[in-house]
């Protein structure tokens, strides 16, 4: 759980996540608030960066020390705001634990998204599925899970608004059998037009160009 300043929701989130019986781990950014405490107090393991990195460089450092546990099989990814409902996360456990998947996503329910939100994950998934050749529902979702061997084949992890787009995309060519399942989403904000509009942008480009060159690496094994 990659967690910025998230000192009103983490208690809960955490708590919610004990009571499914999962193991926490807290990778606090930087916080400035009691977000590093309030973790510490309700015994989640909590590792800490000095200053503030980024969503993608938290996860750098939960998913490197996991790797070297040898007591983990399956890591799930979820958020410290509450967007997510931490009892949902056996949704995205049980296909890996039934073997059925290396890679589960979430899939929200986009008639309850915002419009703005919708469209901007409908130009993601439709450019995505189009490129790389696959139906995903939804391609950005930040609810994930991981079969350990599946975690030891992602090398490079994004930041911002490409994390999902950069694990499905690896996923994809490394072959981990990816599935997904549906989960509950609650926006609490929606960002600002300009930022908006940036941030769809910023993620198109990332998905084109990922595409292109998998479209390219797949064309040049054929010859």
């Amino acid at each position: 759980m990659p967690a910025y300043n998230e000192e009103k929701t983490i208690s809960e989130v955490i708590k919610r996540l004990k009571k499914v019986g999962l193991k926490i781990l807290v990778v606090d950014d930087g916080s400035t608030d009691r977000t590093y405490e309030i973790a510490k107090s309700l015994g989640a393991i909590v590792l800490r960066h000095k200053k503030n990195k980024g969503k993608g460089e938290a996860l750098k450092t939960g998913i490197s020390y996991l790797k070297k546990r040898k007591d983990v099989d399956n890591v799930v990814l979820i958020d410290a705001d509450m967007q997510f409902l931490p009892e949902e996360s056996w949704k995205l456990l049980e296909p890996l634990e039934k073997k059925q998947a290396e890679m589960v996503m979430g899939c929200r329910d986009f008639s309850k998204v915002p419009f703005r939100h919708r469209l901007g994950n409908w130009i993601w998934r439709t450019t995505f599925n189009l490129l790389f050749g696959t139906n995903f529902k939804d391609t950005n979702c930040g609810y994930m899970a991981f079969s350990k061997s599946a975690l030891k084949k992602i090398k490079n992890i994004h930041g911002g608004y490409i994390i999902e787009n950069s694990f499905l995309e690896q996923a994809i060519r490394k072959k981990i059998k990816i599935k997904q399942v549906p989960v509950t989403v609650v926006y609490k904000k929606i960002s600002g037009l300009r930022r908006g509009i940036r941030v769809v942008l910023g993620v198109l480009i990332f998905i084109v160009i990922s595409g292109i060159k998998y479209r390219i690496d797949k064309l040049l094994k054929k010859i």
